[in-house]
């Protein structure tokens, strides 16, 4: 006789399951003792919304779902920030989260919350397992769910007396392949005379091009063309370095240095833009012609509304419209003269020495000690438009960024399961004190899991980017300053390393310190945010800025 949990880490080992996140609660236990006897690593957090976290950035690297488990109640409603991000960010997930007893509960209404109802938005699918017998199937089911397009993640309630049923042992569900559709033939002879027709073609890159299953195929579509790209946040660096059609990437929906190239195509060919990201550029009646390539159709929007759709697997589905197109454009490059100008104006002003530091500089320098396969995860906050305009990428999914949810609190787990997958490569969390201190106890997590991170804190003492936004809009400086701790006695409270960065020329070589020692690093850097008001706010119409940054 086996009990209902041992069934779901065997279903779980079954889908090729290697690690789980979590914070047990009491009528988790069943399940915590058959993870013990398990392959599965246990990687207990110290918040359910890091687990949340980090599954669903494990998901965003490898194309499978992360697995994260929660306690009934409370336990289960802090996943619901991850679940939002995951859903947003299309990032394949499973959550587990435990109930009360169904069949026979002793203590009344004591933590008992509609779990299932409270994640149906949040999620692809909710439902509870009623049955021992039935969790080789719902898993499988939960997986194949989570990982069909769009990605995201899926929630299942395992309530304690199910988890501790003895039954005979069940068999596994078979896993078997299930291939994406090309699109279809009419739908890529219409794309392909629109690109044959244009005289200022320009490629999009946005979310979806990421996706680890069609980075290449993507790469590929753009050398055989020859058509110059632009990327959005969450596109940034879907395209391996080395290609020299690279003309920027839309840190605002307008009115960017980009812009200049978006503004002067007469077609943009948007591969996976997802409108959950801000809008990249806005369309309008006499703006470009669109051509939407991606694996759903897209949703339609005041901003978004392509003139023709290429659906299906982005990366075959580009190698045939490229077959249609290559030798073919004599107008591919047409806009590639402005490349040049729009990098320069974005690198402007990246190694001024003033302190504390600029954000053009601290990119810049951060750049010079992060290898090309080197990963950063950003969590949220004014310097991520920094990050998007400013850093380059040579390797696909070396910038972590959030563009969809867009919450605090992200960067710091994200970087730890990002040290986890891949720990010969420099990882770096960077992070506003705000954002930090939301899950700065995983600290403790990446300190316990021996992991090589360096955490790079913005201190600016106060919640940036609404702070920003509050000026702009000539509103009293009010509510959104604060104090806090010592970040260096923080770091070491936890057995980690902290260091407070005290002039620019000391940025660089503390950081490479950091890496070279390894273990957890936090830096302390004091950062300037005037820029913002010089450059950013020149670049658009003030209120413009406001409600689309």
């Amino acid at each position: 006789m086996v009990k209902g949990s041992d069934v779901l880490v065997e279903a779980l080992s079954h889908e090729g399951v290697d690690r789980v996140f979590g914070v047990p609660g009491e009528g988790g236990l069943d399940v915590l003792e058959s993870l013990r006897s398990s392959k599965i690593e246990w990687v207990l957090t110290r918040h359910e919304q890091a687990a949340a976290f980090m599954a669903a950035t494990y998901g965003r690297f490898t194309g499978r779902p992360g697995v994260c488990i929660a306690a009934c109640g409370p336990g289960a409603l802090n996943l619901s920030t991850g679940a939002a991000y995951a859903h947003l960010g299309a990032m394949p997930m499973v959550m587990i989260t435990g109930q009360k007893a169904i069949m026979s509960n002793r203590e009344g209404l004591f933590q008992l919350v509609d779990v299932i109802a409270s994640m149906k938005p949040l999620t692809k699918l909710s439902r509870q397992i009623v049955s021992s017998a039935s969790i080789p199937t719902l898993v499988r089911d939960a997986f194949r769910i989570a990982m069909e397009e769009r990605p995201g993640p899926v929630h299942l309630e395992l309530p304690e007396d199910v988890a501790a049923d003895e039954i005979r042992p069940v068999p596994m569900v078979p896993i078997h392949p299930i291939e994406i559709p090309i699109a279809h033939r009419a739908a890529l002879d219409r794309a392909a005379k629109i690109i044959l027709g244009s005289k200022r073609p320009l490629i999009m890159l946005g979310a979806a091009a990421s996706r680890p299953r069609a980075t290449l195929g993507i790469a590929c579509f753009v050398q055989r063309t020859g058509i110059p790209f632009f990327t959005t946040q969450m596109g940034k660096g879907s395209v391996p370095g080395g290609i020299t059609l690279y003309m920027g990437t839309t840190a605002l929906s307008e009115g960017d240095c980009v812009h200049e190239a978006i503004n002067q195509a007469d077609l943009i060919v948007a591969i996976g833009h997802d409108t959950i990201e801000k809008p990249p550029f806005i369309m309008g009646p006499k703006g470009p012609h669109v051509i939407h390539v991606s694996y759903t159709p897209a949703t339609v929007e005041q901003v978004y509304f392509p003139h023709a759709e290429v659906v299906g697997d982005v990366g075959p589905s580009l190698e045939l419209l490229a077959d249609r197109l290559e030798g073919k454009l004599p107008n591919a490059k047409a806009l590639l003269s402005l490349r040049q100008r729009i990098l320069n104006r974005v690198a402007d002003q990246a190694t001024e020495s003033r302190w504390p530091v600029t954000p053009q500089r601290l990119v810049h320098d951060v750049r010079k000690v992060i290898p090309e396969n080197g990963i950063v995860a950003l969590d949220n906050g004014m310097y991520k438009i920094w990050w998007a305009r400013n850093y380059s990428t040579h390797v696909t999914n070396t910038l972590l960024l959030d563009n969809a949810l867009a919450t605090m609190g992200a960067g710091l787990p994200s970087a730890m399961m990002a040290a986890l997958l891949f720990p010969d490569r420099r990882v770096m969390a960077v992070c506003g004190d705000g954002g930090f201190m939301m899950n700065s106890q995983e600290v403790e997590t990446a300190v316990r899991l021996k992991l090589n991170l360096v955490v790079l804190i913005l201190n600016d003492g106060a919640y940036g980017m609404i702070r920003w936004k509050q000026a702009v809009r000539n509103l009293s400086d009010f509510g959104l300053t604060f104090g806090n701790p010592n970040f260096v006695r923080y770091a070491e409270s936890f057995g980690a390393r902290g260091t407070r960065v005290k002039s620019v020329e000391a940025l660089v070589p503390t950081l490479e310190a950091a890496f070279v020692e390894g273990g957890v690093h936090l830096v302390d850097v004091p950062i300037d945010y005037s820029e913002n008001t010089r450059l950013l706010q020149g670049l658009c119409d003030r209120q413009r800025v406001v409600d689309l940054v």
